[in-house]
């Protein structure tokens, strides 16, 4: 969901006249942290500062059969790598964090459900109401998932995971090698919410992806039947930056929960 500036060259350049402090700083941050977790390549930071970051660039190339596959394995390898509560940021970070130009806070939940309620979807349906696009409507139907959401009803037991958090497939990237991460909005939360948004938008090979991520993860047969809850996150922040269609798919979604 970026907007920033890029300047292509031997590395790749992003930049933000008007960057808020700790912007670039925070994308440094995540990518180190999913990094660490030595599942799925990153893109390697070469600097940054308030109004910048440079990266190593990425010589992309279709993505194979075996590379989607290996790259289910992996995103599950590094979900499992675990953070420290659901809404807690990338280990070492100490401010807000940012999805595209969108300020989101972080937290420590011992709840999914609550966390993704009063953090992730709460604040975007909000704004997109204040905006206008989310109809009072929409906005009721969210109130009442969230509801659910922060009563654990679709909490499970599995622990908090180390999740990119902007996993739409412009984040992918495919080389020679495989599978590589950039521009993520990381901190502790449910996997399946990268999976989702994986599918809101597409990617390459997704049923692959998919299939080798189950298979790792060991999820269960059910597990796509949330998949739209996962996905109200995204569509409310499309919501507010890019218009009411946005608005009504969520509003749609969430009347399903």
């Amino acid at each position: 969901m970026s907007g920033d500036a890029v300047r292509s060259g031997p590395d790749v350049v992003k930049t933000r006249a008007d960057a808020p402090a700790g912007f670039f700083g925070f994308e440094a941050a995540g990518l180190a942290w999913l990094g660490s977790a030595g599942a799925v390549r990153v893109a390697a930071v070469l600097d940054h500062d308030r109004n910048h970051i440079r990266l190593e660039r990425i010589v992309t190339a279709p993505a194979t059969h075996a590379a989607a596959e290996w790259f289910g394995r992996d995103l599950a390898r590094m979900h499992a790598a675990g953070a420290a509560g659901f809404g807690a940021p990338p280990e070492g970070w100490d401010g807000p964090g940012w999805i595209g130009r969108q300020r989101q806070d972080f937290g420590s939940y011992d709840s999914w459900g609550a966390f993704y309620a009063e953090l992730r979807v709460l604040p975007f349906a909000r704004a997109a109401q204040d905006l206008g696009t989310l109809p009072a409507t929409g906005a009721a139907a969210v109130d009442r998932a969230c509801e659910r959401l922060a009563a654990g009803d679709f909490d499970d037991d599995r622990p908090p995971e180390r999740i990119h958090g902007d996993l739409w497939a412009g984040n992918v990237l495919y080389d020679a090698t495989g599978a590589v991460l950039i521009d993520p909005a990381a901190h502790g939360g449910s996997g399946r919410t990268d999976l989702a948004m994986l599918a809101l938008f597409g990617t390459e090979h997704l049923g692959r992806v998919q299939a080798a991520y189950a298979e790792a993860a060991r999820l269960p047969a059910d597990w796509l039947e949330l998949t739209g809850l996962h996905q109200l996150h995204p569509l409310l922040v499309h919501a507010v930056s890019h218009g009411p269609s946005y608005g009504a798919e969520a509003a749609r979604i969430a009347q399903r929960y």
